[in-house]
């Protein structure tokens, strides 16, 4: 069996026919790959055209390619139907399996995707270490921003960070609600007059009501999306030109979502089963559906795999509840913590807490 590798600008690596053949590679290696950030066999950021497909069927044709596996998120489970769809259409015997792997964890059909449970360990373990630098040294509050595009999955992790019980995220702004720059101003100033040491998290595609996008890059990507960024920036601009408080930022960009300092056990245990379970699905026969994670309880946590047809997944995105969105639409409640928690692995290393606070 061969996976093809492609680069980044043109997925040059499929259409020179390109693979790794798996069979070559040492044991030493595949057993690094569950430990190794991002992708080992290469990515692509292009959306593919309706006069690629013809080609794409032409390679595997001539690879003899049997069974295509492919792994992602919206946009890619589109083009894993697509394919199913021109196969079957060309009369050429291909099983297609789609598997889920996004940080964004925005698919449908899926309880969550593989990528975001430790993309929201990132985000939770260093909300922590921001709360324990404000605590030292709380000079200036602080805006942080996280990736997630249009869905908040991401962001609201940050409110899992906690020490000694309390929370280690003041404000968390989600798009699932238009942004209102007011609100903001206000829920900055309410908590500037208790302490200093504000910490803001905000999803890097907070957008008004307008849909304008707080900040925008202004470049657009191989997808045709608009590339989100700058949110935290632009807001702490803000708060400096209304309430003159000089405001820090930061950006847990791609770091984030390749950190293998905050892998999750769980995870990476989840990702390997989605993996098994699509050869099987395969090997079975079956075609043209993606392969989904079942929560079984939450308490203690346990999941299975499932299948969802590719054509129901495409191109559909899942949104953050609004029911775990608290009323101020600055914080997060409900069941997220139930729902998330087991997905971040071990539990967090327990940090002194010496209630310097109190002395203002």
């Amino acid at each position: 069996m061969a996976a093809f590798w492609a680069r980044y600008t043109a997925s040059k690596g499929f259409w020179k026919e390109q693979f790794i053949d798996f069979s070559t590679v040492c044991e030493s290696q595949i057993q690094m790959l569950p430990y190794t950030p991002s992708s080992a066999i290469g990515s692509c950021r292009r959306k593919l055209t309706e006069a690629d497909y013809p080609a794409i069927l032409e390679v595997l044709r001539r690879q003899q390619v049997g069974y295509f596996i492919y792994n992602g998120g919206n946009d890619s489970m589109d083009t894993c139907e697509k394919i199913a769809r021109m196969a079957k259409a060309a009369g050429y015997e291909l099983l297609v399996a789609g598997i889920p792997k996004t940080i964004d964890n925005d698919l449908q059909f899926t309880d969550h995707c593989p990528g975001y449970g430790s993309a929201a360990r990132f985000i939770a373990a260093n909300t922590r270490n921001l709360r324990c630098e404000e605590r030292a040294l709380p000079l200036y509050p602080m805006i942080v921003e996280t990736m997630g595009r249009n869905a908040g999955w991401l962001t609201a992790a940050a409110s899992l960070a906690q020490i000694n019980g309390r929370p280690c995220a003041d404000l968390i702004y989600l798009p699932e609600h238009p942004f209102e720059e007011q609100r903001f101003l206000d829920d900055m100033e309410r908590s500037l007059s208790r302490s200093r040491a504000v910490i803001a998290v905000v999803c890097e595609g907070l957008a008004d009501a307008d849909g304008k996008p707080v900040a925008d890059t202004g470049f657009v990507d191989g997808f045709g999306h608009s590339v989100p960024g700058g949110t935290a920036q632009a807001l702490a601009r803000l708060v400096l030109q209304k309430l003159g408080v000089q405001t820090r930022y930061e950006k847990w960009g791609l770091v984030g979502r390749a950190s293998e300092v905050r892998q999750s056990m769980t995870d990476r245990a989840e990702a390997i089963g989605a993996g098994r379970h699509a050869v099987k699905t395969l090997a079975a026969g079956a075609s043209g559906c993606m392969v989904t994670i079942t929560r079984l309880s939450s308490t203690p946590y346990q999941c299975g795999f499932g299948l969802a047809p590719l054509g129901d997944v495409a191109n559909q995105e899942k949104k953050f509840p609004l029911s775990w969105i608290n009323k101020a639409r600055n914080g997060i409640c409900g069941g997220f913590a139930e729902y998330c928690l087991p997905l971040l692995g071990e539990g967090f290393t327990p940090y002194a807490d010496l209630g310097i606070e109190r002395f203002g």
